[in-house]
């Protein structure tokens, strides 16, 4: 199927490691154009050079909790593409324990960088042909788990804003979906981090997954690229879920 991808602009937060970086290099498998951004240096500049053969990506250095930083983020970005035609707000703090600074932490990072890289961005989706906005929550946003409190609460969050924006915006032609992924695996992320350091936990989350297994990174970037396309033109105010039938709850 072709998504009708080639040569729209993509932001993409987030982008240098699991599912970011994944989402990035589907939407460069497309023929898009994408920009990201993550907060090391050396990330991105690995990633960067990664990235060469296998389409036009640009990277930079942003902490997305820096609200003016991201905002010219976005319009260096529009400035080098011509515009922006979809942006994916995938940074998470990833703020799971129950004190004041992951409260504060979780509503500056996963919920006010979507509010601000939507508003930022807004201009030019406005005069975009495709629009299309994509937020990544959780299944923690969708019922109470483990990591319940200030992650859960923000990805929560998250689903509620970008139903909202869909209702709001729909008359000017620009979608906006939630996408909520299940236990990810990949090096370096937050699983295989619980799974040396807390393996019972682990132990007890591949349990719950009625695939015997957790997803891969790929496994959700796929469903956001296609929710962005404009192949899914009709399909604006969802909250996809990608967790292999892991959540127990009916969305009706």
């Amino acid at each position: 199927m072709d998504l009708q991808l080639t040569d729209k602009r993509v932001l993409v937060t987030g982008g240098t490691r699991g599912i970011g970086l994944a989402i990035v290099e589907a939407f460069l498998d497309e023929g898009a154009t994408v920009g990201y951004c993550a907060r090391d240096t050396d990330a991105v500049t690995m990633t960067q050079e990664a990235l060469t053969a296998r389409g036009r990506a640009i990277g930079s250095v942003v902490d997305v909790g820096d609200g003016e930083a991201l905002a010219a983020w976005v319009e260096r970005s529009a400035a080098a593409f011509g515009g922006i035609d979809c942006v994916v707000a995938n940074v998470s703090a990833l703020a799971i324990p129950d004190t004041e600074e992951n409260w504060q932490l979780s509503l500056n990072v996963d919920v006010m960088h979507t509010v601000r890289l939507v508003r930022a961005a807004m201009p030019y989706l406005e005069r975009s042909d495709a629009p299309s906005i994509i937020a990544i929550s959780s299944v923690s946003g969708r019922e109470s788990d483990f990591a319940s409190g200030p992650y859960g609460t923000a990805k929560t969050a998250i689903v509620g804003y970008i139903h909202g924006l869909a209702m709001q915006l729909a008359d000017k032609g620009i979608r906006a979906n939630t996408v909520s992924p299940g236990n990810t695996y990949f090096e370096g992320g937050v699983w295989a981090s619980i799974e040396t350091g807390d393996p019972a936990l682990f132990e007890m989350a591949v349990g719950l997954n009625p695939t015997g297994h957790m997803g891969a990174p790929e496994e959700v970037a796929a469903p956001v690229v296609f929710l962005a396309s404009p192949v899914a033109s009709r399909i604006s105010g969802t909250n996809l879920v990608v967790d292999g039938a892991l959540t127990r709850g009916i969305q009706l």
